[in-house]
């Protein structure tokens, strides 16, 4: 806890910026997230909404600005050094290891993102299947399983690195209403461990059911930034990411 009683801050952007040429992807983003919060960024599609993501993983560097984690200095460290002080991620399309099992998938985190021997993870691994609801499932090929389990054991093996920090690149994305509602109740019991949350979607009424804040994303710029339903009435917003004219 920060002086004050606000929360301290787990994550920190500073004038982030990364360019391609003269396609600027992240323009002097500045960020905070709290320890233990939950942020949601929307924004059209082409927006730098993954960019920024890679640039807080370490898979992408930044050009100019700052990234710390936890009150460290991380803007030179490599995803997999990020992965080990924990920053963990998901993939918006998921690529379980369709030969391996559902526990075998989430044990290849447990043991190589979070370094810790194979029979030591056993327990950790069905605590996490049980967490995202896959315990029946523990045995089955990753390769059959449906979009919203594979969605699922995204989650799970992102999980099993033991993450401070979990981003979740549109998860929801493919999935019919009822399942959406599952998943959203997947990430709500994620929250209820202490796990901050940064979560890119499209699908912006299962950001809302979760999340404390509201980020948008446009040309690689913040437009926004609080309240999400607040964010989401800004004239701006509504124009930028909805199409509709803010004179409307």
């Amino acid at each position: 806890m920060a002086a004050g009683g606000r929360l301290m801050a787990i994550l920190e952007l500073s004038q982030v910026m990364k360019r391609y040429g003269a396609l600027i992807v992240a323009d002097q983003i500045d960020l905070e997230l709290a320890q233990g919060e939950a942020l949601g960024i929307i924004g059209p599609n082409g927006a730098g909404k993954t960019t920024l993501f890679n640039l807080i993983a370490g898979t992408v560097r930044v050009d100019a600005g700052a990234v710390s984690f936890a009150g460290r200095d991380i803007t030179y460290l490599r995803a997999a050094e990020r992965c080990r002080i924990g920053i963990s991620r998901s993939f918006q399309i998921p690529h379980p290891f369709g030969g391996m099992t559902v526990f075998e998938n989430v044990l290849v985190g447990a043991t190589y993102g979070a370094g810790k021997g194979e029979r030591a993870s056993y327990g950790r691994v069905m605590e996490i299947l049980e967490l995202t609801a896959l315990t029946g499932k523990a045995n089955a090929l990753a390769g059959a399983l449906t979009l919203l389990e594979r969605k699922r054991l995204e989650m799970a093996r992102a999980l099993a690195t033991s993450p401070r920090l979990l981003l979740l690149d549109e998860i929801a994305g493919g999935l019919t209403e009822p399942e959406c509602r599952e998943l959203v109740e997947a990430v709500r019991q994620i929250r209820s461990t202490g796990v901050s949350i940064i979560w890119i979607e499209h699908i912006v009424h299962a950001l809302i059911a979760v999340v404390d804040r509201l980020a948008v994303i446009d040309f690689g710029r913040k437009i926004a930034d609080g309240d999400p339903r607040q964010v989401i009435e800004s004239p701006e917003v509504r124009e930028i990411y909805m199409g509709i004219e803010a004179d409307a």
